[in-house]
């Protein structure tokens, strides 16, 4: 006896999966999708930007004349890592980007504000600059600033709870 059950004509509520009916949930604020977009993509120029620079200032410090200023060309070339590392970060996104943006971001915060200290109170320590020496006044001091600016974004486009 063939089956009685009958089918469902198409386009019906039944050829729908249960996700489409699911409520959208929106709260006002950017989602951790957007870390990259608008700002965020200023912000990664910006970062990467200063990644090419720092790391070339302190390529070409460290392999010319590393002996006259170790530490200041040691700090330039964490300062470049550090770069670095938040452009990757912010560029990739997600969990595991946001992450690894924060903690680059948090670690390039209190670099430029310790270097930046130091090489003012402790000159024979810097007898030539790095990116954060002087906090970044060498480059406008964009480098004080940038990571207010990450942490902030990082901040802002935290994922939301269900």
């Amino acid at each position: 006896m063939p089956d009685q059950t009958p089918t469902p004509p198409e386009n019906t509520p039944a050829d729908r999966s249960p996700a489409a009916d699911a409520p959208v949930r929106t709260t006002g604020r950017p989602s951790d999708a957007a870390l990259g977009t608008g700002l965020g993509r200023v912000l990664l120029l910006v970062y990467g930007i200063f990644a090419l620079s720092a790391s070339a200032r302190a390529l070409v410090q460290i392999t010319t004349h590393f002996s006259e200023a170790p530490l200041a060309y040691l700090l330039s070339a964490v300062a470049g890592a550090v770069y670095i590392a938040a452009t990757v970060g912010l560029a990739v996104g997600g969990p595991r980007g946001r992450q690894i943006a924060l903690i680059s971001c948090t670690i390039e915060l209190l670099g430029v504000l310790i270097v930046g200290t130091l090489s003012i109170t402790d000159k024979v320590a810097f007898p030539d600059d790095t990116v954060w020496s002087h906090f970044g006044s060498g480059y406008g001091y964009v480098p004080l600033i940038l990571p207010f600016i990450g942490l902030w974004w990082i901040h802002r486009h935290r994922p939301t709870k269900p």
